[in-house]
């Protein structure tokens, strides 16, 4: 046992030392006086705070807090991806996974990521999206259905952009524990081993990836406001959808990604949320809300479901009755479907 343990953190030094991100060359020119002072300027406007910064500024740590690459974070997140891809169910309607993209691309260019972004869609109840390190994002249908407008939309999807730009995945692999090192590794260099020690989520991916620490949550929550705001949206609706998450948590247990798990309170989120609106973000003249596009992809996503529901339900056709005499009395149908209201749920 110690032997194979050996053997494994040996494999896992290799590894990290591999992936580690080499310094920049970078060649003297005859215009190095401009390029020196561009550099101050940039390295000045490296603070979270600085709205007007993003884009260029530096939100993913210091190098010596990341022993992985941006081009090995991106492998990372493509083999994984493949992985997520074989064990959900994938949304095949071209008309929502394009609005969901277009949505999505826009807050990626209104980022600080440095990576192209792969957006896809799972058709499940559950209220979620996640990401993978290297750019691939993950909408589940549950949240488009959830929210209320496509600010609310927005502001998930930015969190998780959030999450990818500040690079959270790999820096708490770089901090995570043996244990947990020791199982992530295992994909590049034994196959699916290390997937099978992980029973953390219900599909099989390591826990720096579905579960991040609570201040990096928080520091999604505070990039994917900017982010939101950058790309024209209004921020409350993040607070506005935590409140919602809140009470459907509290109404429908379970339904929530368990994930959610390792979040900060909803109530800490959106103290911290509206202290940052407040202090950082300058107040517009107008944002947006909501689309006619938002309001045609919910419906048709409703529509899928309301079919898909009724093919899986499906029973024996029944033929009407003939009529009789004995019917004869009965008043006519007038064709009108009738109208049912819903009493409280219980």
């Amino acid at each position: 046992m110690n032997t194979r343990i050996a053997t494994l953190l040996m494999v896992l030094a290799i590894h990290l030392y591999a992936c580690r991100q080499p310094a920049a060359q970078v060649a003297p020119s005859s215009g190095s006086v401009q390029s020196s002072q561009i550099t101050k300027t940039r390295t000045r406007r490296t603070s979270k705070d600085d709205i007007n910064a993003i884009g260029s500024r530096k939100v993913c740590g210091t190098s010596a807090g990341n022993w992985y690459s941006l081009e090995s974070e991106i492998r990372i997140g493509r083999g994984y991806s493949r992985i997520v891809d074989s064990q959900v169910k994938l949304l095949n309607d071209p008309i929502v996974t394009e609005y969901v993209n277009r949505v999505a691309q826009n807050l990626v260019r209104n980022s600080d990521a440095k990576v192209p972004f792969t957006i896809k869609v799972i058709d499940s109840e559950e209220v979620n999206a996640f990401s993978l390190p290297g750019g691939f994002l993950y909408v589940e249908t549950g949240l488009v259905l959830a929210a209320d407008d496509e600010a609310e939309l927005a502001g998930a999807m930015a969190h998780e952009i959030a999450h990818v730009a500040a690079r959270h995945a790999t820096r708490q692999m770089t901090r995570s524990n043996l244990a947990s090192l020791l199982s992530i590794p295992l994909i590049f260099v034994g196959g699916g081993a290390g997937l099978a020690l992980q029973g953390v989520t219900r599909i099989a991916m390591p826990l720096a990836f579905t579960r991040f620490s609570r201040s990096f949550e928080a520091e999604a929550d505070y990039l994917g406001l900017e982010y939101m705001y950058e790309a024209g949206y209004d921020p409350e609706a993040l607070i506005a959808f935590f409140e919602k998450v809140q009470a459907m948590e509290h109404d429908k247990p379970g339904l929530l990604a368990t994930a959610l798990a390792s979040h900060p309170r909803i109530a800490d989120r959106v103290r911290k949320s509206q202290a940052e609106i407040a202090k950082i973000l300058p107040v517009r003249q107008q944002y947006v809300v909501n689309t006619s596009d938002f309001d045609n992809t919910k419906s048709r996503l409703m529509a899928i479901k309301d079919l898909t529901k009724q093919e899986s339900g499906r029973g024996p056709v029944l033929l009407r009755k003939v009529s009789t005499k004995a019917d004869s009395d009965t008043p006519a149908d007038d064709g009108e479907p009738p109208v049912l209201k819903h009493g409280p749920q219980r």
